[in-house]
């Protein structure tokens, strides 16, 4: 937590309830589906009210439907992006509007490697990432001036439980493609994000932070 009090939110509540009894007191689960538009909306409200305010909101919420073009259904499309951009987008909106009233705030998305390079059977998920790109870029214009910036980190491959459950065939080639010769580590992107919502970021706003290892030098 690096020092802030968090909200911690997501659909299961258990492993929420597990880190923040982790981070101690000045955390705080508030349970939210990403894909109910209310309870988005509602959403900061709940999280400024548990903590005593709101002035960092980091987008970390990521699900993906994988398919062909021409194979992927319109549910396939709808899913991937109410929760990878319009959550973000309903989140950015609500939270906003007290960093522009306290003259401070840090708005940190994270986006996807795939979100710039694109990747095969991922339109659906990448066009989301890209446009949380897009939209962060817009909104750091708009509200520069407030003393806000809204940033983007944009990991590459991360060893997480997905990419655990590859084969060895499968590590040899992804790892071929990655410069640094391996993955990353959760934390090389925690340290990102951190990075961005500090005063040290302060004078860094509609920037996109690639992590990851060399393989797109964007």
């Amino acid at each position: 937590a690096q020092g802030a009090t968090v909200a911690l939110c997501g659909t299961r509540v258990a492993p929420l309830e597990a880190l923040a009894a982790d981070l101690g007191e000045r955390a705080f689960v508030t349970p939210c589906d990403l894909s109910d538009g209310a309870a988005v909306d509602a959403l900061p409200k709940q999280a400024a009210e548990a903590m005593g305010g709101l002035d960092i909101l980091v987008n970390n919420a990521g699900i993906t439907r994988d398919n062909l073009f021409m194979r992927m259904s319109d549910a396939e499309w709808d899913a991937v992006i109410a929760v990878n951009l319009t959550a973000a987008f309903r989140l950015m909106r609500a939270s906003v509007r007290g960093m522009m009233k306290a003259r401070w705030g840090r708005i940190v998305s994270v986006t996807s490697i795939v979100g710039v390079t694109g990747n095969p059977g991922q339109g659906n998920y990448a066009a989301s990432k890209a446009g949380l790109i897009g939209m962060s870029k817009s909104l750091a214009a708009e509200v520069a001036s407030r003393a806000i910036t809204v940033n983007c980190v944009a990991p590459g491959f991360i060893e997480t439980a997905m990419t655990g459950a590859l084969n060895a065939v499968q590590k040899e080639k992804l790892l071929g493609a990655i410069p640094a010769g391996r993955m990353g580590a959760p934390e090389e992107i925690a340290s990102a994000v951190v990075y961005l919502a500090s005063d040290e970021g302060a004078y860094v706003t509609g920037q996109t932070l690639h992590v990851n290892g060399g393989m797109a030098m964007i």
